[in-house]
């Protein structure tokens, strides 16, 4: 008997909100890296993957010149490691290969060990962070899976598995959509534009972060038509938030570029990178997993005055024509071996999407006082103060410092692009 041939999508919905909010009585100080999580099981999985993010990001740069880019590195590897749990040969050597692992001294099952832990460590629960990533698997409601596939997923990546009738593609599709968009707070909607009726699977990835600043602006003095110099076009006009306070700071004289470090609360920060004008492209070629460390070692607490854009942008992707050339053939050809899901149908990755919103802006009236009355302070004393104005293009990178894991990788070219 022929094999049926079926689909595999792999879906990737995330979101990503920043806000504003009073400070707490705990400091914000600190360095990128907690020395008490430097050796955590999860902390394997993300040295790996932080090449893998910037190979990703160039990738994505590539293919969007001129435009703001913004994903989840995490959310991205989780995805693809769960579905090498279901592959054989070729296919789960190119997965694992390309998501920067060395399998001749690290074994398979210690890396699906380590994203287990990465999960758990993620999903703890914080009163000062909003962060909760899950994968959930809608599968064809005839195909019969391997038992120890399902067990897998739902012990190592807390899966949750539905079945789902995909040859009524519109009820699929509305069903997938509609859970994505509630996982996210309802800030990812339509991942799915189509479904294809032989649809065997669909795998679902989804991250969602709120924070708070530790040190918040005053949404009172946010410039409400700032110019942002976009590329040579004239300029456009956003709102700029602005402060002076002390954050981590650091220059890199290779790179022409600045690094700002700004906590949340909890175990999370971003990190601002801006070049000199005309040195973009020098920097995203430049960001390797070793430049991170190096950033990191050098920023020093210093007085800042900062003018940052207020900005929500969003950026959907289709991985799988990305993801071959980056070494990921067999998976989306007739060569993929998907084995270890199914053995009675023949099954390949059709569908890779991946869609992000990343929102930062200011909120909060019990933030003004104390803001207002810092701002204030500051500039009667007549300190010297380093200032950085965002107002051209420049990256973005939110990581949880429990595990190093870049949360979210972005490029903001244009904040008034959506």
């Amino acid at each position: 008997m022929v094999a049926s041939l079926y689909r595999v999508l792999l879906i990737v919905g995330l979101c990503v909100a920043t806000c504003c909010v009073p400070p707490s009585s705990s400091p914000g100080g600190g360095c990128l890296h907690p020395s008490s999580v430097k050796s955590s099981p999860a902390s394997q999985v993300t040295s790996g993957n932080t090449d893998f993010a910037f190979r990703l990001y160039r990738r994505l740069t590539v293919q969007s010149p001129g435009r703001n880019v913004i994903f989840s590195p995490v959310s991205v590897s989780t995805s693809l490691a769960m579905l090498s749990l279901g592959a054989r040969s070729a296919t789960k050597t190119q997965v694992l290969q390309s998501l920067g692992f060395n399998l001749s001294l690290t074994p398979e099952p210690a890396i699906h060990q380590a994203f287990q832990h990465l999960i758990r460590s993620l999903n703890m629960s914080s009163s000062n962070l909003g962060l909760k990533m899950g994968s959930v698997l809608f599968l064809r409601e005839e195909l019969q899976l391997q038992a120890s596939f399902v067990a897998s997923v739902r012990r190592l990546y807390k899966s949750n598995v539905f079945s789902i009738d995909f040859s009524d593609t519109a009820t699929a599709q509305q069903r997938i959509n509609s859970y994505v968009k509630k996982e996210t707070k309802g800030k990812v909607v339509d991942v799915i534009h189509s479904l294809d009726p032989l649809t065997a699977m669909v795998l679902v990835n989804h991250i969602f972060f709120k924070a708070k600043w530790t040190k918040p602006f005053n949404p009172t003095v946010t410039n409400m038509s700032f110019p942002f110099l976009v590329g040579d076009r004239a300029p456009v006009h956003v709102p700029m938030m602005h402060q002076v306070e002390t954050f981590g700071f650091g220059m890199d004289p290779e790179l022409n570029c600045s690094v700002l470090q700004m906590h949340y609360k909890g175990e999370a920060v971003a990190l601002f990178v801006l070049p000199a004008k005309g040195k973009m492209k020098q920097l995203e070629w430049a960001l390797s997993a070793s430049r991170l460390r190096k950033w990191s070692q050098s920023l020093q607490e210093r007085w800042i005055e900062v003018f940052i854009p207020k900005f929500s942008i969003s950026a959907s992707y289709d991985l799988e024509t990305i993801l071959p050339k980056m070494g990921i053939h067999n998976a989306f050809d007739k060569n993929a071996d998907f084995s270890g899901i199914t053995k009675r149908h023949s099954l390949h990755v059709s569908k890779a999407a991946h869609k992000a919103v990343l929102d930062i802006s200011e909120e909060g009236t019990e933030a003004v006082a104390a803001t207002v009355a810092k701002l204030t302070v500051r500039s009667k004393d007549g300190s010297s103060h380093h200032v950085l104005y965002f107002d051209r293009p420049f990256l973005l990178l939110v990581i949880n410092t429990a595990t190093d894991a870049i949360l979210f990788l972005g490029k903001v070219e244009n904040p008034t692009q959506a």
